[in-house]
């Protein structure tokens, strides 16, 4: 039976197992929390990131989260500097410009900070003269700091970044630097495949069925495919009738009786 797990990532933990390239390193790693052999992460979590990850043994599964293309949702708690605008939540909603393209409609909406929220160590950096607030933000894609780079473009940067909920899992009752087994009644469904246009088979060569044919019907198919009969050509019957009379060539005639 294919294992799945939710995981809770602190601030400062790399979203892998070991720290590879960095010997002597104090940086944490999964196998700090994680003690489950066999489960892998399906997808990345920044270092300064926190929240949820999903790590499981199923392949398929941790394809289809981590591929961008499958667009699974992905939630975030996002706390910015500035009170955050009308006018900049909406240019999150339609599609910010980053070096990279236009990101892809997203929801984003305000929110109160989250209660029960876990202390982050170290705490944010805070200035006194500017406030900060609080926003949900949910996008279908995931490019390299999408997240704090979108909340940049429209003038307000992250200063603390939770991922929230993957699917339908969430962080609900699981504390930081703790793992649980995945509700898997909450496993996402397969992503929804193409349907075909309804009266109409699949495949390349789909069309309706042909009836079946007759001796009469294929015999006017067959002759509606050759054309009408072809008639002689200009000049070959006068042809014919002034040589008719001739022998054949290379042949003596012989003289008969007179009569």
């Amino acid at each position: 039976m294919p294992r799945t797990i939710l995981f809770n990532k602190p601030y400062d933990v790399l979203s892998q197992f070991t720290d590879r390239g960095s010997a002597g390193t104090t940086r944490r790693t999964l196998s700090d929390f994680i003690d489950l052999p066999g489960v892998y992460a399906a997808g990345r979590l920044d270092r300064d990131s926190e929240g949820l990850m999903i790590l499981t043994d199923d392949g398929r599964l941790q394809h289809r989260i981590a591929d961008p293309r499958n667009k699974w949702p992905k939630t975030y708690w996002v706390q910015v500097e500035g009170t955050i605008t009308d006018a900049a939540l909406e240019t999150l909603r339609r599609g910010v410009t980053l070096k990279d393209g236009i990101t892809r409609p997203a929801e984003a909406s305000r929110m109160a900070e989250p209660s029960g929220l876990w202390p982050r160590n170290p705490p944010i950096r805070q200035r006194k003269s500017v406030p900060d607030s609080w926003l949900r933000l949910t996008i279908r894609e995931g490019r390299n700091r999408q997240v704090r780079r979108m909340t940049a473009a429209v003038g307000f940067p992250t200063l603390r970044l939770i991922r929230y909920a993957v699917g339908d899992w969430t962080l609900d009752g699981l504390p930081s630097g703790v793992w649980n087994h995945a509700p898997m009644h909450r496993r996402p469904p397969e992503p929804p495949k193409p349907r075909a246009k309804s009266g109409a088979k699949s495949g390349p060569n789909s069309g309706p069925t042909p009836r079946r044919q007759t001796g009469a019907t294929q015999g006017a198919t067959q002759g509606a495919k050759q054309g009408p009969k072809q008639g002689p050509k200009p000049g070959a019957a006068t042809r014919r009738g002034r040589d008719a009379g001739k022998p054949p060539a290379g042949s003596a005639r012989r003289p008969g009786k007179r009569r």
